[in-house]
């Protein structure tokens, strides 16, 4: 949405969509002299031989010349990176594996797995939460393998220090399907419509608070579906609502790339690319990656407050409230986004996951519905209770 007298863009909307425009952004070539420390470009994505470059980490202005080419590929250009070899001993990368077949076939008997994003329940193995679980149950494992300076500077190229790591394993087995194009976390997680209600502004910001990174945990040619990724279009300013048209998710199968990896290989990329895991037409590969997610230590509120006493305090006054008209819908509305969590996550995946949509329903969502409901006092506080259940990690 432009205001025209002013010539910004406020909002963006479905007409703010333009696939032409969108392709001749995507048509671009990325070439060397864009990424010097690159020791190839494979389909418009730089790849990085960190068995070269490794020493330069040590090395306080080589690894800030090498930071800096990657936030600029990660925010103006491809948006993606590769790191060959970012494990130089890869026997870390079969322990962890190890690790991760156990805990999969320990939810499988507990019943705890609740699929994944890529098919439905048991086509596939996810472990959510792998970074907590792969500490608890191998401590020593999970120093080796998060003690890695090439995942630690791709996370501070982007993020800066202080970042915080989550991680969630998939393993995806032949016949695997593939997913649609999509961005990701944050607003990747919303749906177009709550997408517009965010100010242009945002869009851009909330690609600046994660960065999506995968370690491959076996060689991966194209045939068993390493993620397709479409070079240049996070710079597309509209793309958290676009991704959501059909006509853009069908240029993307029509013009995305595949790169083969290799067991202790990596890519990292801007969560606003547009990309989806490739389908598994492998005989015999079973594709385990631990999918990073990698946060910003921003985001975080300045007090630590308490929304769920706040919640039930408030609950029974805006139902009296609602009652007896002192408050429109609007400022009921207004009073509850002040007070209650309106946000879902962090969460358990495991207990608490999204169940038709894209995300759970967060304290303010369940606030509004039972102020919508009619619900008691008594009622609303034993969902909240069944949240905090479900939340607990």
């Amino acid at each position: 949405m432009v205001d025209r007298e002013l010539g910004y863009v406020g909002y963006f909307d479905r007409e703010s969509c333009d696939l032409d425009e969108f392709k001749v952004l995507t048509s671009q070539n990325l070439t060397g002299a864009h990424v010097p420390h690159a020791a190839d470009i494979v389909k418009n994505v730089p790849v990085y031989d960190m068995d070269a470059l490794r020493p330069s980490l040590d090395d306080p202005a080589k690894r800030r010349a090498l930071l800096a080419e990657w936030g600029h590929v990660f925010r103006f250009s491809a948006g993606v990176i590769a790191l060959k070899r970012a494990y130089e001993d890869t026997s870390v990368i079969d322990r962890a594996s190890k690790v991760f077949d156990a805990i999969i076939a320990d939810e499988k008997a507990s019943a705890a797995g609740k699929g994944d994003h890529f098919a439905t329940a048991g086509a596939n193995d996810r472990v959510w939460n792998s970074l907590q679980k792969q500490c608890l149950r191998d401590p020593e494992g999970f120093a080796r393998y998060f003690g890695n300076t090439s995942l630690a500077a791709a996370a501070e190229a982007w993020l800066g220090p202080n970042y915080q790591m989550t991680a969630q394993v998939n393993q995806v087995r032949p016949g695997g399907k593939a997913q649609s194009a999509h961005r990701d976390y944050h607003l990747g997680f919303q749906t177009a419509d709550e997408c517009m209600r965010y100010p242009a502004h945002a869009h851009e910001v909330t690609a600046t608070l994660t960065l999506q990174g995968a370690v491959f945990h076996v060689d991966t040619p194209v045939e068993s579906g390493p993620t397709k990724l479409l070079p240049f279009s996070q710079a597309y300013g509209p793309g958290y609502v676009a991704f959501h048209d059909d006509a853009f998710r069908a240029y993307f199968e029509e013009a995305h790339v595949q790169v083969a990896l290799e067991k202790g290989d990596a890519v990292f990329f801007n969560p606003g690319l547009f990309h989806a895991a490739g389908e598994n037409r492998s005989a015999d590969i079973n594709r385990m990656v631990n999918l990073l997610q990698v946060s910003s230590p921003f985001g975080r509120a300045l007090e630590a407050v308490d929304r769920k006493s706040m919640s039930l305090a408030l609950f029974p006054e805006l139902v009296r409230l609602k009652q007896g008209g002192a408050l429109s819908a609007a400022e009921l509305d207004a009073a509850i986004s002040a007070c209650a969590e309106g946000y879902p996550f962090p969460t358990n995946l495991d207990t608490d996951p999204p169940i038709g949509g894209l995300a759970p329903p967060s304290m303010a969502d369940l606030m509004r519905k039972a102020l919508e409901d009619g619900a008691t006092a008594e009622k609303f506080a034993g969902t909240l209770a069944d949240q905090a259940q479900r939340q607990a990690a």
